[in-house]
């Protein structure tokens, strides 16, 4: 049977206050004909359906009308979704009982039953294009303190108790489930960050469970056909081919815009599965200016030229714009300059960063450490500037500064 693996869609989110919400919406139109293109008999979300744990009326919405519509067109299609670090666990499971009738089963919490995971709650059979039973997914959510049970034992050697925790979980859950599935494909969800994989820096956030970050591949037992992973935003596989993160639909950050962001298409066999990545164009250009390096304030409408917008375009179509510059000058102000300059064009700023010069090789040595008392505060008014603007003060800074210290005095 053939499942459609994704996560990360982060419904909700906002780029320098600009809202995702076209992108959002061309993505989950496009769900249904990647299904009905790939002949997929499931489809897995691996988490993070939400941005935040508070997510508005218009963010449900989507998502709720994305689901009814891939039902409609998929009547037989199985949906199965988990909820990851940023989700409202709680408020995503609430509707289980409406999501059941249009085969959507959304686990959100770890559920137990006389200790152990409720198989009832997050075992879901798969149904292939007969309609007969061919594999089973293994639904688990993010994984918080509370449902790592044994967290604060002692471990042998030098272990992490969190990675010993995790695996416990996954080893008894999956066993407990291959009692039932028998000779069945048994899949598994996981949000989590595995050790190895790449990280978005700047856009994941981190998971700490008692301190822990990241956990090894390895928690997952051999017996699995394959492992849906979510949180981090890069598709790639983890130290084993069916042990893989989908990625998320669209770039999420400027680390994200070289990535091939689409979904993953899994064949599952008996105990193995095959893997695609099946790349998903972008309904908003997201783009990085210059696209290496950095550019001065006067190279920059020069680079914005070179892109030839289009005037007409909707404002929320417009290309997001992450500009990496180089100050000729004092720093001071130049974010918002870019911004105005940006503003004038058919452009949306998504971000500046400010490029400073690094320091020479012979400039690394720190200096000595002095007393404050013996240091002239104009001097360390100057030094400050410099270090932060790459250039120093002139005339009307100094003397703002003169202002501001005999107004304290």
């Amino acid at each position: 049977m053939r499942i459609l693996h994704t996560a990360d869609w982060h419904i909700g989110q906002t780029l320098n206050g600009w809202t995702r919400d076209t992108e959002h919406e061309a993505f989950l139109r496009r769900l249904p004909d990647l299904v009905d293109a790939h002949r997929a008999d499931a489809l897995v979300v691996a988490g993070d359906v939400f941005d935040g744990v508070n997510p508005s009326a218009e963010s449900m919405r989507m998502l709720y009308e994305a689901l009814a519509a891939l039902r409609a067109r998929h009547p037989r299609l199985i949906t199965v979704m988990v909820a990851g670090n940023h989700d409202p666990a709680g408020r995503l499971e609430a509707p289980a009982a409406l999501f059941r009738a249009i085969g959507v089963h959304v686990v959100g919490v770890v559920h137990r039953r006389a200790g152990a995971l409720d198989l009832d709650r997050h075992l879901v059979p798969l149904p292939g294009p007969t309609g007969a039973i061919e594999a089973y997914c293994l639904a688990v959510p993010f994984l918080r303190a509370a449902d790592l049970p044994g967290l604060g034992q002692a471990v042998d050697g030098d272990g992490s108790p969190v990675v010993a925790a995790t695996r416990r979980v996954y080893a008894e859950a999956v066993a407990s489930a291959l009692d039932r599935v028998g000779r069945l494909p048994l899949i598994a969800t996981g949000h989590l960050h595995c050790t190895g994989a790449l990280e978005s820096v700047g856009a994941e956030r981190r998971i700490l469970i008692g301190g822990e970050h990241a956990v090894p591949h390895d928690i997952f037992p051999d017996a699995l056909a394959y492992v849906a992973l979510g949180h981090l935003h890069k598709p790639q596989q983890v130290g084993r081919a069916h042990v893989r993160y989908a990625g998320a639909p669209f770039p999420l950050s400027a680390t994200e815009l070289g990535y091939d962001h689409g979904v993953t298409l899994v064949d599952v066999a008996a105990v193995s599965a095959r893997t695609e990545h099946i790349p998903v164009s972008r309904s908003v250009p997201c783009l990085r200016l210059p696209e290496a390096g950095s550019v001065t304030p006067a190279q920059l409408a020069d680079a914005v030229a070179a892109l030839a917008l289009d005037p007409e375009c909707p404002r929320d179509t417009q290309p997001l714009v992450h500009v990496v510059i180089r100050p000729d000058g004092p720093a001071a102000g130049l974010a918002g300059e870019v911004q105005r300059l940006l503003e004038a064009h058919p452009l949306r700023c998504a971000g500046v960063k400010i490029e400073r010069p690094a320091a020479a090789a012979g400039e690394a040595v720190p200096a000595p450490a002095i007393s404050l008392a013996e240091c002239d505060p104009a001097d360390l008014f100057a030094q400050a500037f410099e270090a932060a603007h790459a250039t120093p003060p002139g005339p009307e800074h100094r003397s703002a500064f003169e202002d501001i210290r005999t107004e304290a005095a």
